[in-house]
């Protein structure tokens, strides 16, 4: 009997839990990817846009109030900025007279509403690098309505130590309640007819 309890106090002896390991995993952990943001100088940076209808077409600048890009590993990743409407002019019509008359026409309810809307914006939602270029979608919000748009940006660009970035942005303006003389909406407008699509010539100045 002394030599059976013995040998089973052996036995649990050496059934006793191990301690865990301390030892570090040397499994590599994944590299973070950098990640950066920039502000859009918005004194630097512009918006030309452009309209056309049957007997020619007209075009202007609109200021941006305020933005900033995402770049990851070097590369646009995302954004966002906002217009001031209420800065719309034209730049193609030489008498001063004409010109005012168009600018206060593009303001008023007929196109764009600047009272009740003094703000755009576009808002990226995703980037792609591409073939030279970037393609893009974003969601643009014109007079409170906000429908997506596709559209390429070229890739960053460094002028005098500046980091540039440009692309050009055509967008229907009958989705965001801008109906005046669009032939979806009235019929026999003649030499009258302006064409839905506007396009927006985007340059921006990141600091």
């Amino acid at each position: 009997m002394k030599y059976l309890i013995c040998a089973l106090l052996a036995v649990c002896i050496s059934c006793e839990k191990k301690p865990a390991s301390t030892a570090i995993s040397k499994a590599p952990k994944k590299a973070l990817e950098a990640s950066n943001e920039n502000s859009i100088d918005t004194a630097k940076s512009r918006i030309e846009w452009v309209g056309r209808k049957v007997t020619g077409e007209h075009s202007g600048l609109i200021s941006i109030k305020s933005g900033k890009l995402q770049f990851k590993d070097g590369h646009l990743s995302g954004g966002e900025f906002v217009v001031d409407m209420t800065t719309i002019s034209c730049t193609d019509i030489k008498d001063p007279k004409s010109r005012q008359s168009l600018v206060s026409h593009l303001k008023n309810d007929d196109f764009f509403s600047t009272d009740k809307f003094p703000e755009a914006s576009l808002k990226i939602t995703h980037a792609m690098l591409g073939k030279g270029v970037y393609d893009v979608v974003a969601d643009l919000t014109i007079k409170g309505k906000t429908h997506p748009v596709t559209f390429q940006a070229n890739l960053p660009r460094t002028e005098n130590g500046t980091k540039k970035i440009s692309g050009e942005i055509i967008f229907d303006r009958t989705l965001y309640d801008v109906r005046y003389n669009s032939g979806k909406f009235f019929e026999s407008l003649g030499d009258k007819l302006i064409y839905d699509d506007i396009e927006l010539r985007v340059e921006l100045t990141l600091f």
